[in-house]
């Protein structure tokens, strides 16, 4: 496969985030000779928040998710890419339970501490027998989420995309978020088929990290469209580890700046995710200007990044 002609020219660099582990290998559960398997763990304590698909019909995984979310506090994360363990029934409930209880043996923690996600063929159950074996060495592989071990993790979670996805900014006054992300067909909100776990290292009360995470959202993975079709499986999860040196965010002045870092990294995020689209060759934004509210703003600009007519305009370079 080769690489999007709109990718950037290498991974980013990465910094460290403290209190956060990352570890990848190749389980075979689709792909021969690439990782497909990703693990991240964050220090107890951590808070988390979540968006999920709007799909009426989610994955499993998703499932999983938002019961863990309303349950417990999660602080360990498992990745299989090839498949999506979506519409398989009973079977792939089973294949997700089976998933978390496994690894959570090996961490030591409740089933419900940890989240899931699944990306890839939909339709087809999930390899579990696969996939459980090869927990003890991801779990053996967990490494401080720094330097090439976010590449590594980024690349595992990839399906049809051609580069790995990551970004990260420092917070103004201290701290940093980075995250990684894949996408690349069937994008579109809401949220589009893609994936994106992103942390920091501040401290932040689970019910604002859950609001500045649907800020954020809605203003990245939810402005962005490649071909108008949605996915059983998105998913966006946020952690913060609180060990920083700086103090807890609080007050209006911290939370614009980790709101301003959050919405940088994921519109990074996103935009990548557009650059590979499968099969494009431009890369555009649309910009409305006169609308009554930011709804109508973003109704006019999905009509028009939508559109089958602009699009074939803008991929002829043949616009009107």
């Amino acid at each position: 496969m080769s690489r999007s002609p709109l990718a950037p020219t290498s991974f980013p660099t990465m910094p460290e985030v403290a209190g956060v582990q990352l570890s990848s290998l190749a389980a075979g559960l689709r792909y021969q000779r690439r990782a497909d398997l990703m693990l991240a763990v964050v220090d107890p304590g951590s808070s988390v928040a979540g968006v999920f698909t709007q799909s009426l019909c989610p994955s499993a995984p998703v499932d999983w998710c938002k019961d863990a979310l309303r349950t417990a506090t999660p602080i360990a994360l498992v990745c299989n890419a090839g498949n999506a363990n979506a519409f398989t029934g009973s079977a792939g409930a089973t294949a997700a339970k089976a998933t978390a209880e496994s690894i959570a043996s090996q961490l030591e923690l409740d089933a419900h501490e940890v989240l899931l996600a699944s990306t890839g063929v939909i339709g087809e159950t999930l390899p579990t027998e696969a996939l459980t074996d090869a927990l003890p060495a991801l779990v053996a592989g967990l490494e401080p989420a720094a330097g090439a071990a976010w590449e590594r993790a980024a690349d595992a979670i990839r399906t049809t995309d051609t580069f790995a996805k990551g970004a990260a900014v420092e917070v103004a006054g201290g701290g940093v978020v980075a995250g990684i992300a894949k996408g690349s067909g069937m994008i579109a909100p809401d949220m589009a088929t893609m994936l994106a776990f992103v942390f920091t290292d501040l401290a932040v009360d689970r019910s604002l990290l859950q609001d500045m995470l649907r800020l954020a959202v809605e203003g990245s993975f939810n402005a962005i469209t490649v071909d108008s079709d949605t996915s059983t499986s998105d998913s966006v999860v946020l952690f913060a580890t609180g060990l920083s040196s700086r103090s807890p965010v609080e007050g209006s002045a911290d939370i614009a700046a980790l709101q301003e870092a959050l919405d940088s990294v994921m519109l990074n995020l996103a935009q990548q995710i557009v650059r590979d689209g499968e099969g494009a060759t431009k890369f555009v934004s649309v910009t409305v200007g006169g609308a009554a509210n930011d709804a109508s703003a973003k109704t006019i600009a999905m009509a028009i990044g939508n559109s089958p007519l602009v699009k074939t305009a803008l991929a002829a370079s043949d616009c009107p």
